[in-house]
C-alpha cells in the first residue's frame, strides 16, 4: 500500500515487521500519536512500551532490551530524540554498538506550528557525529517504507529522521533500500544536485524548471551516514558544479557530507539549507518553507551574522 505520510510509512511499516519478528519491540515517550507507534501498541500492547515524557529512560531502556536480544525502535520528536538522550545514545548505544533503532519524527522545520523549540534542524549533524550510528533521511513514504525495513535488518545503531506532513511520493514504491548508497532520480550533464528528504521532491521540481537554460542530475541522498564516497564522486564526474539541498543547517548535514566525500576531487559547490539559524512558527509548512528562502530571511540572517 503507497502511503503520502512518512509517519504513517513508519508506524505501518512497524506492524508489518511485528508480525514477522517477535523480537521487534517499539517505545514511546508519549507521543504514539504523532510518531504513529499507536499502531504498533494496539496491534501488540505486549511489545509497546510508554515511557512518558522521558527520552533519556527510554533510550536507557531500550539498550537493555537490545541487550536481551530484542530489536528496539524510539520514537520521538526529533528535537527531543537525540537532544533530551544524547547522553545515553553515545555513552550507552553508541559505544556500545547496540542494536537499537532512534527514530527522529517532526524533523527539520516540519513541525511548522509549534516554532523553533520543536523544529530540529541539527540533528543529522548530531548524529553523523557519533561513532558507529547510521544516519538515514529517507525523501518520502515510499522510501520510509524500505528504510524501516532495512534498518530493521541491519545490526547496529541507526538513526532516522522523518517528515511531519503529507507530500508527494518521488521514489518508485518498493524499491529496494541499500543503506549507503544514493541513487539518480533524474539525468543531468551540468550541475549535480544532492539532495535529501523532502528536499528531493523540490529539486526535481527546480531541476524540471530550469530544464530549457540548464541540465540538472538530481540524486538522492538517503543514507547521510555511511556515505559511499566512491559512489558520490562518480556521479559528480560528468558535472561541471555540485549543489545540495537539505531541510537542515548547511553546517554538518548533507552538504558537508557531500564536501567531504569530494573533497580529493572538489568542483565549484553551493548549499542550499538552513544557514544557521532557527526556525520559527508558520501558519502552514509550505509558507514556512517559502519564507526560509526569501530576501527578508536572507537580510534577518546577514544582520545577525554582523553582530
Amino acid at each position: 500500500m503507497a502511503y503520502t505520510n512518512q509517519r504513517e510509512a513508519y508506524g505501518r511499516t512497524l506492524v508489518e515487521l511485528g508480525k514477522e519478528n517477535e523480537d521487534l519491540v517499539v517505545l514511546d515517550a508519549d507521543l504514539g500519536g504523532s510518531t504513529m507507534g499507536k499502531y504498533f501498541e494496539a496491534a501488540y500492547p505486549q511489545r509497546h512500551f510508554e515511557m512518558g515524557i522521558a527520552e533519556a529512560n527510554m533510550t536507557s531502556v531500550a539498550a537493555g532490551l537490545a541487550q536481551t536480544g530484542k530489536i528496539p525502535f524510539t520514537n520521538s520528536f526529533a528535537v527531543f530524540a537525540g537532544g533530551r538522550a544524547f547522553d545515553q545514545i553515545r555513552q550507552t548505544i553508541a559505544i556500545g554498538k547496540l542494536n537499537v533503532k532512534i527514530c527522529g519524527s517532526s524533523s527539520g522545520l516540519s513541525d511548522f506550528g509549534d516554532g523553533a523549540t520543536h523544529q530540529c534542524v541539527e540533528d543529522m549533524a548530531i548524529f553523523r557525529a557519533v561513532p558507529n550510528m547510521t544516519v538515514i533521511c529517507p525523501a518520502d513514504a515510499n522510501e520510509t517504507v524500505a528504510a524501516t525495513k532495512a534498518i530493521a535488518e541491519y545490526v547496529g545503531p541507526c538513526y532516522m529522521r522523518l517528515n511531519r506532513n503529507d507530500y508527494p511520493n518521488v521514489t518508485p514504491e518498493d524499491r529496494p533500500f541499500t543503506i549507503g548508497m544514493p541513487y539518480v532520480l533524474r539525468d543531468g550533464t551540468d550541475i549535480a544536485l544532492f539532495a535529501c528528504g523532502v528536499m528531493v521532491g523540490v529539486a526535481l521540481e527546480a531541476a524540471e524548471a530550469l530544464a530549457d537554460r540548464i541540465s540538472v542530475k538530481v540524486i538522492n541522498v538517503p543514507t547521510i551516514k555511511p556515505l559511499n564516497r566512491d559512489a558520490i564522486i562518480e556521479l559528480a564526474a560528468s558535472c561541471k558544479a555540485v549543489v545540495t539541498a537539505e531541510e537542515h543547517n548547511i553546517q554538518g548535514g548533507l552538504g558537508s557530507a557531500i564536501a567531504e566525500a569530494l573533497s580529493r576531487q572538489p568542483k565549484p559547490m553551493a548549499f542550499v539549507g538552513i544557514e544557521d539559524h532557527f526556525g520559527c512558527s508558520a501558519h502552514n509548512y509550505p509558507e514556512l518553507l517559502a519564507y526560509m528562502s526569501t530576501p527578508k530571511y536572507q537580510n534577518i540572517r546577514k544582520w545577525r551574522m554582523t553582530k
